[in-house]
């Protein structure tokens, strides 16, 4: 699954993680902590919708 962030447009890709974040591939969205934010703008965690 892919999260959009909904102020600046950055893609969380489930598949992907992210590394630089140390977010391991395979780590589901709802995984993340609640303090994750966009790493483009800042935006919360919240900020995110699912790419339809």
């Amino acid at each position: 699954m892919v999260y959009i962030c909904e102020v600046c447009g950055w893609m969380y890709d489930e598949n992907d993680g992210n590394p630089k974040m140390d977010i391991t591939p395979g780590t589901e969205f709802d995984e993340l902590p609640d303090y994750f934010f966009c790493p483009e703008c800042g935006a919360v965690k919240e900020r995110f919708a699912k790419e339809e």
